[in-house]
């Protein structure tokens, strides 16, 4: 390629649609963006498309398909231009050792690969989203596999419509041990069950792997499950544009068969 391209890149998850431009190693701060509001998303899709340089294409990864046919709808109304969809137009990002790969999430697979494509080494990237996902790279680049939980706000939202009194609560950085209220209590057992799941996981991922991987954090709950990445004993960085950078991977493959 003689000019890296500009890529309009998307995510579209379950409560929002992630935007930001990625040229090469370079990513704008990411805009989160809400599908019901299309005139929203139309003007903030055509502010970011005005400020890239071309060639330039619009590329998303989604697993929500309204979601996608909002993006869709508004990506030919406000820039006329057609969403390359990964798995779809475009190719996956990374290799898998999956049986069924059509069958997983695109965006984590978008993640892994933004993940593995910067380190270079074994990884484990944990998406604290909607969802929570915990997935394995292993030293070779292949997307080996993981885990899916519920996310913060889902298991909030469970406990407060599947008891009779317990509140739904927000979720928030515990500065406590023992939770002294059923608040306190419910926050404590959605945000420190997460840090024990992903080190769990983190931890059984090594024995497979023969060695201790990198751990990578991204999603809008990251930071409640990691407050000080730099001084934490099991997580090396929160990066809030992984899944970004792996769509606009799966587009650059794309120009390169």
């Amino acid at each position: 390629m003689d000019q890296i391209p500009s890529v309009l890149a998307c995510d579209v998850g379950n409560s929002s649609i992630a935007i930001a431009h990625v040229k090469g190693e370079d990513v704008t701060p990411v805009q989160r963006l809400r599908p019901e509001d299309p005139a929203g998303l139309g003007r903030a899709l055509a502010e970011l498309w005005e400020q890239m340089p071309e060639p330039r294409k619009v590329a998303a990864c989604s697993v929500n398909p309204p979601g996608l046919g909002a993006l869709e709808a508004a990506g030919a109304e406000a820039l006329h231009q057609d969403v390359l969809v990964i798995g779809r137009d475009l190719p996956l990002p990374i290799k898998t050792d999956l049986p069924h790969q059509a069958s997983i999430g695109t965006d984590r697979l978008c993640c892994a690969a933004g993940a593995f494509d910067r380190l270079g080494v074994p990884c484990v990237v944990a998406d604290f989203g909607t969802a929570i996902t915990i997935d394995c790279v292993n030293a070779d680049g292949v997307f080996i596999g993981g885990a899916i939980l519920p996310g913060l706000a889902m298991g909030a939202k469970a406990l407060a419509g599947q008891t009779a009194l317990l509140p739904e609560v927000a979720p928030a950085n515990p500065n406590w041990v023992f939770g002294k209220d059923t608040t306190q209590a419910i926050i404590g057992g959605l945000v420190l069950g997460a840090r024990g799941a992903l080190r769990e996981l983190v931890e059984s991922y090594a024995s497979e792997l023969g060695g201790w991987p990198i751990v990578i954090l991204t999603g809008g709950d990251a930071d409640l499950i990691c407050p000080r990445p730099g001084k934490s004993e099991l997580v090396q960085a929160v990066v809030p544009d992984l899944v970004l950078r792996g769509v606009a991977i799966g587009y650059y493959k794309s120009l390169l068969k």
